[in-house]
Formats: structure tokens, C-alpha cells, sequence
């Protein structure tokens, strides 16, 4: 089956198969989804088969909408066969637009909808080994800090996030 991506062709939205998207660099919607306790996030590492950024630790979900899928509704989709999780809701944070390159020739130019979802630490997770090869919880500011010295770690759309964005994505929890 071919993953169809809302990407800009021309100005307009457009459904285009996803390892093109990546291949041209075209700018394309995205999902990011920040699974959080109180001030700790859960994290995933991306299973080796990945076709960019296998290895690397990213937040708790990052993809792609379906062609005319709701952000949120990809966001409860992506928890759900990404990690198993079912019954949370996320909640809208942030628009966020970057364009990086991700290696081997292929280019992330993003419009992400940003989510933060409220679970718990030891709650029951399922990670698909597909796409993920382990999960850990930490403190958003260790995290951040852990980027800051170690990037190759990580995907660079949390370093972006965190670094950049931080205070816009997690405004109303670093508040309270």
C-alpha cells in the first residue's frame, strides 16, 4: 500500500507518496505527539528498519497524517499502533514549521500540529518493533540538557523542538 502524505505542490495541498516527499524535500503536514507526566516525557528510540533517523530517540510519536486525515485524529491513530496506548486524548499545543536535512539525501520540511497527551509513568505500553526498539521517561529539562551535549542521539526534530520551541510547546505545563 502506498502512504499518501499531505504534501504543497504548486501551492495547494496535495496527496504524494511519502519517500517522495522526503526525496524532493517538499513540504509536507506532520504530527508530533509529547506523552507526558507532570514534567517527564516519554521518548521512544526508532527501530533500525526505519527509512530515516533508525536509531535515534525521538519524542513519543512523530509522523505523517493520511491524505485527509485530521491531525488529531493521527495523533490517537499513531499512539495507538505506534506504542499500544489507547484512551488518551491529546491536546493541541503548537503549529511548528522546520526544514532539515535527515541523511542519506533525504529532507524533512515540515508544518507539524503539535500534541501533548497526559498519561503516566508505568502505564501499560505496546511499542509496534517495527517502529520502535525501546521507550524510557525523562525529565523534559534532563532531556533538553542530554540534547544540548549529545545531538547525535537524537532525531532533529526534537533537537528543534526543544531547543527552538520549548517554552511555545510546553507553556502551559512549565507554568504550573
Amino acid at each position: 500500500m502506498t502512504d499518501l502524505v499531505p504534501a504543497w505542490v504548486g501551492g495547494r495541498l496535495a496527496p504524494v507518496e511519502k519517500l517522495e516527499v522526503h526525496t524532493e524535500g517538499l513540504r509536507h503536514r506532520a504530527v508530533s505527539v509529547f506523552v507526558m507526566d507532570g514534567e517527564k516525557t516519554l521518548i521512544q528510540r526508532r527501530a533500525p528498519g526505519k527509512f530515516h533517523s533508525a536509531g535515534l530517540w525521538s519524542n513519543s510519536v512523530s509522523t505523517h497524517p493520511h491524505w485527509n486525515e485530521a491531525p488529531e485524529d493521527c495523533a490517537i491513530r499513531r499512539l495507538r499502533e505506534e506504542l499500544g496506548i489507547r484512551g488518551l486524548y491529546p491536546a493541541f499545543a503548537d503549529r511548528i514549521e522546520y526544514r532539515a536535512e535527515v541523511g542519506d539525501g533525504l529532507t524533512e520540511h515540515e508544518v507539524v500540529d503539535i500534541y501533548l497527551a497526559y498519561g503516566r509513568v508505568g502505564m501499560a505500553l505496546a511499542p509496534d518493533p517495527v517502529e520502535i526498539v525501546e521507550t524510557k521517561w525523562v525529565g523534559l529539562y534532563d532531556l533538553a540538557a542530554d540534547i544540548t551535549r549529545h545531538p547525535d542521539r537524537y532525531t532533529i526534530w526534537l533537537q528543534i523542538y526543544l531547543e527552538e520551541h520549548m517554552d511555545r510547546i510546553f507553556s502551559a505545563l512549565l507554568r504550573s
